[in-house]
């Protein structure tokens, strides 16, 4: 037989539960602008229905519900596209970086423009063809010297800026793993903690959502997989676990484990460089494991950074450019030297000897870094040769000086002239820069995609929490009114039967 009560207990759960899913619809409204955030709501399980079942079971028409009450509070989150965010965050990590590289460059290059090196190199030859007019004029030769030192500090600067960015790269790539490592340590201390607490049976949802956010930023620098591990104990069907986190490949093919949900324990990267030359990555370890460089192409914004560096064995955007713009200056200044040596100058037409003097310098190990004209040319203007036969007034040298331009030459192993080479690698440059340019946008428009998506399920919805804030004060307040009438109906029991005649 029901208690006389049984009806202000059931209501009593009712009230406690709705109370309770106002407190996370505050919650809620609370957090409504907390990054990371993930709503959350009560899931409301009806309390075990009376009689039980057993052979003493008071004999009733069917079971009596007994109310309600809140089971747990879980956080409202789609997991798969959690997995396709951080996916497109990963592609335009990588794309974004290696767009910003090549913006750099674009830049230091400035081609087409009236101060790069191209149009240096014609005014270069348009004074050549000039002093070829007027092979005596001092004014022409003063120009032709300018404009050679002009060229000379235009490779100068090309050279400097390039290594100047190059080393930025370096930096900004020692920093980035420094994030990375720190972002696993964060995820290896909030995997210690979940296992310590889900095992009780709870729902930690706050480091839940704290995990996310560290595993979002994670995957814009690395392309990571993750796999949750049971906590075990006494951890509800719905505990999220803790979190194995590996490093793959753009293929999905495991490096290695970045956090360990099995053992606790996390892996470092560590990236070391040569000591000597051009300084490239000589080794990237996940823990004691070196790493294939390949492993890491369009990979995340390490992967930008290293191929934008460059590492041994393989080729980088900076030191491939610099390395063809050491060949062009060194060809350039060999084929230049070699014509103009074989010409006579006013000092030598007078002294009538034939020095063979260069009109170009360089240090064979850093050409475009070190391109510099001739001291005595510098000191005199007479040390120019302009003349191929031995006469002051012939300028025939200087034209075929002039013609160097349009001469063939050996330039990184291409039988190109200097001007179609430094074409092409404008036109390359140009080339990757677009692409980076245009698949950055791509994965940008991608990753914002699946955000709104992503944020549709999980972010808070001002007006939904208001029309659940109403529905549970009624629900309430309906409960309360329940209580209500049960008092009537026990004040008629017990003040008002059996008073007849009184």
């Amino acid at each position: 037989m029901l208690s006389t009560f049984h009806g202000l207990e059931t209501v009593r759960r009712g009230m406690t539960a709705q109370q309770q899913a106002l407190y996370v619809t505050g919650h809620n409204i609370a957090n409504a602008n907390t990054p990371g955030y993930s709503r959350q709501r009560v899931n409301f399980e009806q309390t075990p229905p009376y009689p039980f079942a057993s052979q003493n079971r008071p004999v009733m028409p069917g079971q009596m519900g007994t109310g309600v009450e809140g089971g747990t509070v879980q956080r409202m989150r789609e997991e798969f596209l959690d997995v396709q965010y951080r996916g497109e965050n990963m592609k335009y990590g990588y794309w974004n970086t290696r767009a910003e590289a090549l913006y750099k460059m674009e830049e230091i290059m400035n081609e087409p423009s009236d101060e790069g090196l191209a149009k240096t190199l014609d005014r270069f030859w348009q004074a050549l063809q000039d002093l070829a007019v007027n092979p005596s004029n001092s004014g022409a030769r003063s120009v032709v010297r300018q404009r050679g030192i002009a060229v000379a500090e235009t490779f100068h600067y090309l050279s400097s800026s390039l290594k100047s960015i190059r080393e930025d790269l370096k930096n900004e790539l020692d920093v980035t793993v420094k994030a990375v490592n720190s972002l696993a340590r964060q995820l290896n201390d909030i995997n210690k903690q979940i296992g310590e607490v889900e095992v009780h049976g709870y729902l930690l949802n706050d480091l839940y959502d704290e995990r996310n956010r560290l595993l979002d930023e994670l995957s814009q620098y690395v392309n990571i997989k993750v796999t949750p591990v049971p906590s075990g104990g006494s951890a509800l069907k719905i505990a999220e676990g803790r979190f194995t986190v590996e490093l793959v490949d753009r293929n999905g093919t495991s490096l290695g484990k970045l956090v360990d949900g099995n053992t606790g324990a996390f892996n470092e990267i560590t990236v070391k460089y040569e000591t000597t030359g051009d300084k490239y990555v000589r080794e990237i370890k996940l823990g004691n494991d070196s790493l294939n460089f390949l492993s890491f192409k369009e990979n995340g914004k390490i992967g930008a950074l290293l191929h934008s560096y460059g590492y041994v064995g393989g080729t980088g955007l900076y030191p491939e450019m610099l390395n063809n713009l050491n060949a062009m200056a060194k060809a350039f200044a060999d084929q230049f030297n070699a014509v103009h040596s074989r010409g006579w100058s006013v000092t030598e037409i007078k002294s009538n000897t034939k020095d063979g003097k260069t009109f170009f310098t360089y240090n064979p190990s850093d050409p475009a870094g070190t391109l510099d004209v001739e001291q005595t040319i510098k000191n005199s203007l007479d040390n120019i040769a302009a003349s191929a036969s031995g006469q002051i007034g012939d300028g025939s040298n200087a034209q075929a000086l002039a013609e160097v331009k349009n001469g063939t030459m050996n330039i990184a192993g291409n039988t190109t002239t200097i001007q179609n080479f430094y074409e092409s690698l404008i036109g390359q440059m140009a080339v990757n820069a677009q692409e980076a340019k245009r698949l950055s946008q791509n994965s940008e428009v991608l990753r914002q995609s699946v955000d709104e998506r992503r944020m549709a399920v999980s972010s808070v919805s001002l007006d939904e929490e208001m029309m659940n804030m109403m529905k549970f004060q009624h629900a309430y307040n309906a409960s309360a009114r329940m209580i209500t009438m049960i008092d009537q109906m026990l004040d008629k029991i017990i003040n008002n039967m059996g008073i007849v005649g009184r």
